[in-house]
């Protein structure tokens, strides 16, 4: 029965528990958004670790075309198989997150920007020197570029979403 098997293990978004002096999950930080995913299968190479972002809505659209059932044209979910295979390093050239009307995020494979619209406030990492999110350079000259291009990018996300 293996041979047909695919196991999946996920969870929710886990609790900032102290890290950034915050305690619990309405934050945009890598400690909270960030979730395990692990896929075991026949067809998914073993002991292989990927960085690739995703949603967990891309599950869905992942397990239809593992299972071989078509993925039906409503799914807005994209299939990590090509990922998972090896035949594409992304899906996703961004992804992006939200909590409530306090936050928006758009993230990057390098970068993280963080907009906090009520406050009217920004913050940007680069998760490649700091992982850990602690150095904002949303203020560095170095950084306007970048800011520039994630605002857009979350600007126009923002408006597809309304």
């Amino acid at each position: 029965r293996l041979k047909n098997t695919c196991v999946i293990f996920t969870s929710d978004h886990g609790l900032a528990l102290g890290s950034h002096g915050l305690m619990g999950k309405q934050n945009m930080y890598e400690h909270t958004i960030r979730v395990p995913l692990v896929i075991a299968g026949p067809e998914i190479p073993n002991a292989k670790r990927n960085n690739a972002l995703c949603y967990l809505r891309d599950l869905y659209p992942t397990i239809c075309e593992l299972t071989g059932v078509p993925i039906p044209k409503s799914v807005e979910g994209r299939s990590l198989l090509p990922v998972i295979s090896g035949k594409k390093e992304a899906v996703h050239e961004e992804v992006y997150g939200y909590f409530r009307d306090k936050q928006r995020m758009v993230r990057t494979q390098r970068f993280k920007l963080i907009h906090y619209p009520h406050l009217d406030r920004y913050q940007l990492f680069d998760l490649v020197s700091d992982p850990n999110e602690l150095l904002d350079i949303s203020q560095e000259p170095a950084s306007e570029e970048t800011m520039k291009s994630l605002k857009r990018k979350l600007m126009k996300w923002i408006r597809g979403q309304k």
